[in-house]
C-alpha cells in the first residue's frame, strides 16, 4: 500500500427531499419491541446483521437516555443486495443498510426509520431499480406486520455542500490479495479504537455473493464493517432520532479481480447534516470530528 488517492463522490448543493422514511406504530401497551421488528425482517427474507440496544451504553457513558427504546438494526437481502453490490461496488455502503428503531420516554408510538431508495441512489451515484425493489420489500413487510402504521416522509432537509460519499483508493504491490486484506483490516481496527469508534459487526460480502448461484463474483475480496461512535449517535438522537437510519455506518473494503488497488468507502457525515437536518451545535461538532477522525485513520494506514 504505497500510495493513497482520495476521491470524493460529491453531490453539491443538493436539497434533500424525503431521504428518510419513518413508520409510526402505536405502542401504547409496549407490545412492539425491537425483537419483533427484527423477526419481521427475517420472516420476510432479509438477513439481520446486528440489533444493538443503545439505552444501556447511553446511560453508562452519558448518565441518561431520553428513550424507552433505541435500537440500531442492520439488514440486507441475500439475493437483491448481492446482485446490487456485484454490479455496483459503491452500493456496498448499504450492504447492510441501517434501520433505526426508537420510542421516546413520553411517546405512545414506536418508530422505524429507513433510508429511501432515492437517497441511496443519490449518495452512491448509482441508478438501479434494485434499490427500489429492496425498499418495496421493506415497506410491504412493515405494513403487512403493522397494518395501522403511519408511513411518513421526513421534512425537506438542508443543503449539502460537501461530498456525500468518501472514497479512498490505495495502490497495491504484488502481495497475495488475502495478505493485503488482512494487513489493511488489522490496521483499520487498531486505528479506530483510540478514536472512540466501535465495530459491532463485519460482513464478508464476497461469501454472500458466492452463495448467489446467479452471480459470478467479480472481487478478490469484499468486506463491510458496521462502524459507529456512541458520542455521535447520542448527541444526534437528542433532536434527530430518525438519523439512526445512517447508523451504524457501513464501510466497504474491496479489491476487484485484475486490479492493483484496494478501495475503501463510507457515507460521509454530511448525509446526517443534510438528509436529517442536523443543526444542533454539539451534534454538528461531533459529526464533523468523526469525519475528520475517520479520514485521518485511513491516511495514517497508507503512510
Amino acid at each position: 500500500m504505497k500510495k493513497i488517492i482520495l476521491s470524493l463522490v460529491a453531490m453539491l448543493l443538493y436539497t434533500a427531499n424525503a431521504d428518510i422514511y419513518v413508520f409510526d406504530i402505536n405502542n401504547t401497551n409496549s407490545d412492539v419491541k425491537a425483537e419483533n421488528i427484527e423477526k419481521m425482517f427475517r420472516d420476510n427474507g432479509f438477513e439481520v446483521g446486528i440489533n444493538n440496544e443503545m439505552n444501556r451504553p447511553f446511560t453508562k457513558q452519558f448518565g441518561k437516555t431520553e428513550y424507552k427504546i433505541f435500537n440500531l438494526l442492520t439488514i440486507y437481502h441475500p439475493t437483491l443486495s448481492t446482485e446490487l453490490v456485484n454490479k455496483y461496488p459503491k452500493s456496498g455502503v448499504f450492504v447492510p443498510m441501517s434501520i433505526g428503531i426508537y420510542q421516546g420516554t413520553n411517546e405512545k408510538d414506536i418508530h422505524i426509520s429507513v433510508l429511501s431508495a432515492k437517497a441511496q441512489e443519490k449518495i452512491t451515484s448509482v441508478n438501479s431499480p434494485i434499490f427500489a425493489k429492496i425498499e418495496d420489500k421493506i415497506t410491504k413487510a412493515i405494513m403487512a406486520t403493522f397494518p395501522h402504521a403511519k408511513h411518513r416522509k421526513t421534512l425537506q432537509g438542508a443543503k449539502a455542500t460537501k461530498p456525500l460519499l468518501t472514497m479512498f483508493e490505495m495502490k497495491l504491490g504484488n502481495n497475495k490479495p488475502s495478505d493485503d486484506k488482512d494487513n489493511f483490516e488489522m490496521s483499520l481496527e487498531s486505528g479506530f479504537e483510540p478514536k472512540g469508534f466501535v465495530m459491532p459487526a463485519f460482513l464478508n460480502v464476497s461469501d454472500e455473493i458466492n452463495k448467489n448461484k446467479n452471480l459470478k463474483n467479480v472481487y478478490d475480496f469484499y468486506d463491510t464493517y458496521s462502524i459507529c461512535k456512541l458520542e455521535v449517535i447520542y448527541n444526534v438522537a437528542k433532536t434527530r432520532p430518525e438519523a439512526a437510519a445512517f447508523a451504524p455506518c457501513t464501510t466497504i473494503v474491496y479489491k476487484k479481480r485484475g486490479e492493483k488497488k484496494l478501495v475503501v468507502g463510507f457515507p460521509s457525515v454530511y448525509n446526517w447534516l443534510s438528509s436529517a437536518s442536523v443543526v444542533e451545535p454539539e451534534a454538528t461538532r461531533v459529526l464533523l470530528k468523526a469525519q475528520n477522525d475517520f479520514e485521518t485513520v485511513l491516511k495514517d494506514i497508507a503512510e
